[in-house]
């Protein structure tokens, strides 16, 4: 079993909020405060909002007017993904400020010592060229519509035609996300094949450990938790 301690908790926030700069859009904007970071990449785009927040120890009343003006004057809404091992006034200064919780999200981990390379054999790097049809694809097993918004599509831009998904390395941790199968190809274990896939890729680079969030309860939980992953604590996604 893996423990859930800070000094882990900082390195999977630390390459969160590293894997967040990255994947915000051409013009997007970020901002170091409270030991974490915020990123707005467009009022409406899933990608804005704040991580890491409070890992350092407490933050401030002043940090956080700072964090909250960084959004409202760009015309957002605040939104914090807070862990739970962060500063424990943290939690209770957002909601004496009126935060709602808005979401939950399991954050998973894998030791990969000792992790054997799987044959994928449906899986396949996306090329350079293919990088809307990539967007697209995600987007739409994510999103699950057909049409998808400027905002949307970057969601996957940060980073098939069954679906697909990301990885980043930070420090010998591989980051996956950007999970996404379209609807009619679920069932199949596309889902797994992926994510063994990249699990491959982060052995190669030589990294010890890997890092996912999945909803709550869901089915990409289930396969990652069939591949040796392990919840290490539930992380709530703030708004005010």
């Amino acid at each position: 079993m893996t423990f859930a301690d800070r000094a882990l908790a900082r390195r999977l926030e630390v390459a969160e909020a590293a894997n967040a700069r990255g994947c915000a859009p051409a013009g997007a904007v970020s901002l170091e405060i409270a030991g974490g970071c915020a990123i707005f990449a467009g009022a409406d785009s899933p990608l804005t909002q704040a991580v890491g927040i409070g890992l350092a120890g407490p933050v401030s009343e002043a940090e956080l007017i700072g964090l909250e003006t960084f959004f409202r004057s760009r015309g957002a809404r605040v939104a914090i993904d807070l862990c739970p091992l962060a500063d424990a006034g943290l939690l209770e200064a957002l909601g004496e400020r009126g935060y709602r919780v808005t979401e939950f999200n399991n954050v998973l981990v894998k030791r990969l010592a000792g992790t054997e390379i799987v044959f994928t054999p449906r899986i396949r790097r996306a090329t350079a060229e293919e990088a809307d049809l990539w967007s697209h694809t995600v987007g739409r097993g994510f999103f699950e519509q057909p049409e998808l918004t400027t905002e949307e599509m970057d969601v996957g831009r940060a980073s098939q035609p069954a679906g697909g998904g990301a990885m980043a390395v930070h420090g010998g941790l591989a980051t996956l996300f950007a999970d996404s199968t379209l609807a009619a190809f679920r069932r199949q274990g596309l889902h797994r094949e992926l994510i063994a896939a990249r699990l491959n890729e982060a052995i190669a680079q030589g990294c010890d450990l890997a890092v996912a969030s999945t909803e709550a309860g869901s089915g990409s939980q289930r396969n990652y938790e069939r591949l040796g992953f392990e919840v290490v604590y539930t992380k709530v996604t703030l708004a005010g």
